[in-house]
């Protein structure tokens, strides 16, 4: 099992930055890859950016292009993935989650992620 708790969530201003952390603990060593998605009111949850664990490569949904930047930091004690945001948008408001996944498939497919946080709001005012 593994447990992912997200925090750094908050309100910003339209144009600013946050940045989103998300703690792994458990049996973290047979994870392949980590991901943030997000879910607005009355939207489907989509993915936003993942990192592959083995590699650390990383992709972005088209929707947030360059202005977003995962990175994984571990070791012996610590796990934790981070979402770098700027340039945020109003709609950009959303619930943010991190998931976790021992295997493959298409990234952006919620099915094949098995761990998931509670997620952080983030909020964008224009």
């Amino acid at each position: 099992q593994v447990q992912l708790v997200e925090s750094g969530g908050g309100s910003v201003q339209a144009g600013g930055s946050l940045k989103l952390s998300c703690e792994l603990s458990g049996s973290t060593d047979r994870l392949t890859a980590v991901a943030w998605f997000r879910q607005a009111p009355g939207k489907e949850r989509e993915g936003v950016a993942v990192i592959f664990t083995g590699t650390y490569y990383s992709f972005y949904d088209d929707a947030v292009g360059d202005r977003f930047a995962i990175t994984l930091d571990r070791d012996t004690t610590n796990y934790t993935v981070s979402l770098q945001m700027r340039t945020l948008q109003p709609a950009e408001s959303a619930m943010y989650c991190c998931a976790a996944r021992e295997g493959g498939g298409r990234w952006s497919l919620l099915t094949t992620w098995s761990y998931w946080g509670q997620g952080t709001q983030v909020t964008v005012s224009s």
